[in-house]
């Protein structure tokens, strides 16, 4: 009986110790567990494993995230996201004599920052930042760059930054101003290769390099912008001019005071529906003058000044009906000037100086007694012409075209015949001439470099 009885105390005593040490390890509130006795025959095996005390609370649900509130302040979300933008950009400005950025305070952007032009942008129905105007602002800095600042601004229609400080280069991704139809980036200190990130900008339709230092080359891309002002002048581009010129989609083009070579291409006469004004002075391009520029039936400006061409005009010149000024001086054109050319009813300008024109008809002389400049040539009869060793000199050396006889090619189908026009001692009958005007061009505006061209195309008028 003595062993049994030790057995059944060893058996108590193992599963005391089990229920004591799962209540220490569970939390319980049991009594800690006693020291062994010392008349113990076994020493008590180690507390088994006991399962988690189940939790006494369901776990804590999880809430859908909160709507994103309009930030407050703030007009709409979307001025409350280039807010942080303008002002990281204010930091940059260290040059500011107008004082514009102290405007530049507060949450009411709409109301209270000059350069800056709201209206409700259409797809979020809501009031965001639609146009830029810091035209004549002069901001400056070392490190005034549109890298971050442009692209900050998603609802951009136009972007005008004319007479300012900028360096740098325009963002790559420029693409992603859905709504940006002007870029006007002229008279800055742009430099480096013709900026191919506009290619990318497929809703412009102004873009303005002018008066910077853009170099090298032009892509023949980007004459097939479908923009209608394309003023890339007094830059330091150098290359002939494209094949594909005649492609282009501007109304409005100034190539002007650059270092453009070689010749105009032929394919100039493609344009005869879209392109108005298009300025090519003071360039250093060479040969003559195709035939094909008589297609643009709606030019009102064509302007070859300052270079080297040569030839005499093309008789198709007088398809130019709606031709209002028409700049030839300072190359080196010959030969008569043709009646009808001066007989187009919508000229009010007609510049031959400085040439080697040999003879007019009565009605180029009549345009010249009302300031149509005929002057420095080798015409006999007019005044303040060349000398006549100059002249000599000039006609001792061969001059020709290649295509001599295309020059009295007439594409139109109205006007004077190939014997007309061969003669200048015909007497014509034209409108007469109204007096000649200061300049009103687009194009020649483009010249100045603080001219202001603002089209302010907003959200309503796309």
């Amino acid at each position: 009986m003595g062993s049994r009885r030790k057995f059944l105390l060893f058996i108590c005593i193992i599963v005391g110790c089990i229920i004591i040490a799962c209540k220490n390890i569970g939390g319980g509130d049991g009594p800690p567990p006693s020291e062994p006795s010392e008349n113990q025959d076994y020493p008590p095996p180690p507390p088994l494993p006991c399962p988690p005390k189940p939790s006494q609370s369901p776990p804590p649900k999880i809430s859908p995230s909160p709507q994103p509130r309009r930030p407050t302040n703030f007009e709409s979300s979307r001025l409350a996201l280039v807010f942080p933008v303008i002002q990281a950009f204010k930091k940059k400005v260290l040059f500011d004599p107008l004082g514009i950025t102290n405007t530049w305070n507060g949450k009411n952007i709409c109301r209270d920052y000059k350069g800056f032009i709201c209206d409700v942008v259409p797809d979020k129905n809501e009031k965001a930042l639609a146009g830029v105007n810091f035209n004549s602002f002069n901001l400056g800095g070392p490190n005034l760059t549109l890298t971050d600042f442009l692209i900050g601004l998603p609802d951009i229609v136009f972007f005008h930054a004319n007479s300012n400080n900028f360096t740098g280069s325009i963002p790559t991704d420029i693409s992603k101003l859905r709504y940006l139809y002007e870029l006007d980036l002229s008279n800055n200190y742009f430099s480096g290769n013709f900026p191919y990130q506009v290619l990318s900008a497929h809703h412009l339709q102004f873009l303005d390099l002018r008066f910077n230092a853009f170099a090298g080359l032009i892509p023949p891309q980007g004459f097939l912008l479908n923009v209608d002002y394309l003023f890339i002048n007094n830059n330091n581009f150098f290359q002939k001019l494209p094949d594909n010129l005649g492609s282009t989609k501007a109304h409005y083009i100034t190539l002007a005071n650059n270092g453009f070579i070689g010749g105009i291409p032929r394919s100039i006469g493609q344009a005869s529906n879209t392109l108005f004004e298009i300025l090519f002075l003071n360039n250093h391009l060479t040969g003559c003058l195709p035939y094909q520029i008589g297609l643009l039936k709606k030019a009102t400006v064509f302007d070859v000044e300052r270079n080297g061409f040569t030839g005499s005009i093309p008789h198709s010149f007088q398809c130019l009906k709606k031709m209002e000024a028409l700049n030839l001086a300072f190359n080196n054109f010959y030969g008569d000037v043709p009646e009808a050319v001066c007989s187009l009813p919508e000229l009010l300008k007609f510049t031959l100086s400085y040439n080697y024109f040999t003879k007019v008809g009565p009605r180029c002389q009549e345009l010249a007694k009302n300031g149509v400049h005929v002057k420095m040539n080798c015409i006999l009869e007019l005044p303040n012409q060349r000398s006549h060793a100059e002249c000599a000199d000039f006609f001792s050396r061969t001059h020709s075209c290649p295509n001599e006889t295309s020059l009295t090619y007439v594409p139109c189908s109205e006007g004077y015949s190939r014997a007309q026009l061969e003669s200048s001692d015909i007497q014509l009958t034209a409108p007469a001439m109204a007096p000649v005007q200061a300049p009103r061009w687009v194009t020649y505006d483009a010249l100045s470099s603080n001219h202001v061209i603002i089209n302010r195309r907003l959200y309503n008028n796309n």
